[in-house]
């Protein structure tokens, strides 16, 4: 079931004490490092987890203790995080599932003894699917089985989730509501599905789903349906969203992408997405003449509308 956030309790000075060492496990992208720089402010030693092929290499120097490793090796993961005495876990950075369905791509994911037992129904008995959270899921229960809770990395970097409000303070038209109010429901939904967090809107009309490939990758796919540009894309949480892996994302990268295939606006759900380097990211924004806002169930309410982001 996913986690109730206002379940886990406040990381208080005592706790602190007791918590002296947290885990990372690192994807792709600059926000496992962001991350562990606020673990660090807060006191905590980081015992890291790169995941081979997507860990940053500048994640390892912010790292107390650093290892890198296949995502199928969740076995040596749980012995160095033991071995580094951490009862609590986060993960953080992106995990690119295309790379999953390359031709031979089994060579690099062999499983150690550990995964394998938490596989076994995904490859062998295929009695489960591999939808996003099915799949983490079972990589959490798996650590919580060896007694390290997972907690949402936003628990340790609250900071990092956009506030409501009109982030580049560009006026927003007609159009742009309508596509905000009419794609913001159907991301509701393929979120509910578990197919993916993002849609791509003109004119009340889908252009681009999001699905194994990722945002850049849909918004990609949009630009080259939609050569008159001027499109809209919307990122939403899911509305079951576990809060310790797989939270809604957006970067200077993701503007880069809505500006290389000629959107206009982008809309994300405040209090539930994680914005990385968020000066940076209004900065280009405002450059590209991309509208970025930040809503509470899709909707531009005053506050929203008149949000002061210099």
């Amino acid at each position: 079931m996913p986690l109730n956030v206002s379940e886990i309790p406040a990381l208080t000075s005592e706790s602190r004490l007791n918590a002296k060492a947290v885990g990372l496990m690192a994807g792709w992208g600059e926000y496992p490092v962001i991350v562990a720089r606020s673990l660090k402010r807060q006191g905590y030693k980081v015992i890291g987890v790169g995941i081979k092929g997507h860990a940053d290499p500048a994640f390892a120097q912010e790292c107390d203790a650093f290892t890198m490793g296949p995502i199928a090796k969740v076995g040596m993961a749980i012995r160095f995080f033991k071995q580094h005495q951490v009862q609590h876990i986060t993960f953080a950075g992106k995990i690119h599932k295309v790379q999953y369905f390359r031709k031979f791509a089994w060579l690099d994911y062999i499983p150690d003894r550990a995964t394998l037992r938490m596989f076994w129904d995904f490859m062998i008995t295929k009695k489960k699917d591999r939808k996003d959270d099915t799949f983490l899921l079972a990589f959490v229960n798996l650590f919580e089985r060896h007694g390290i809770s997972v907690l949402p990395a936003t628990h340790f970097a609250p900071e990092l989730l956009v506030q409501e409000g009109n982030l580049t303070g560009s006026k927003i038209s007609k159009s742009q509501q309508l596509d905000i109010s009419f794609g913001w429901q159907l991301a509701k939904q393929m979120g509910g599905l578990d197919v993916g967090q993002t849609v791509v809107v003109k004119n009340q009309a889908v252009l681009a789903v999001e699905a194994v490939e990722g945002t850049d990758l849909c918004i990609q796919r949009a630009g080259e349906l939609c050569k008159q540009g001027g499109f809209t894309v919307i990122k939403v949480a899911k509305p079951q969203q576990d809060s310790r892996f797989d939270v809604p994302a957006i970067g200077v990268g993701t503007l880069e992408s809505i500006k290389d295939a000629g959107g206009s606006c982008l809309a994300v759900e405040a209090g539930h997405t994680i914005i990385i380097n968020e000066a940076d990211v209004i900065e280009y924004a405002r450059k590209n003449k991309i509208t970025v806002v930040a809503l509470k169930d899709g909707k531009l309410t005053a506050h929203a509308d008149h949000r002061d982001a210099a």
